[in-house]
């Protein structure tokens, strides 16, 4: 390789490697804190083995829908909900059955419209794939 061309190479895998790295810290973060506020919800989902799992998510409301969105690359509770949509929700301290049901494409596109999240939360979370539930009650 020519030596001129070998410092903005390594230059840009470097600053690749580190934002790499911090896109996991940042997903790790939230991942083990998994803050609660008004604006969360707690979903309950039940892998193959029957096993439950928490996960705190942000609530989505939209033409009186109840919504939760996945925004991270970390999305285990997004396949089992998938496979098994019966979750459990906890809500503003009340807990309920729901079915979780994969936004139809004019609801996606509504969600992304009315609940924006901005470049710098995209760039923070590493731009993964946006997907929502509308969370219907059992």
């Amino acid at each position: 390789m020519n030596m001129k061309l070998r410092k903005p190479v390594k230059v840009i895998l470097i600053v690749f490697v580190v934002y790499a790295g911090l896109v996991a810290l940042s997903e790790s973060m939230l991942g083990i804190f998994q803050p609660e506020r008004e604006t969360t919800l707690v979903i309950t989902t039940t892998d193959a083995d029957g096993d439950t799992h928490d996960r705190v998510l942000a609530r989505l409301d939209s033409n009186d829908e109840l919504f939760v969105a996945v925004n991270h690359w970390p999305r285990a509770w997004y396949r089992r909900a998938l496979e098994n949509p019966n979750v459990q929700v906890r809500l503003a301290g009340q807990r309920g059955d729901y079915v979780a049901v994969p936004a139809t494409e004019e609801e996606h596109d509504r969600l992304q419209r009315e609940h924006n999240t901005g470049i710098l939360f995209r760039f923070m979370m590493g731009f993964a794939p946006r997907y929502f539930f509308r969370l219907e009650p059992r």
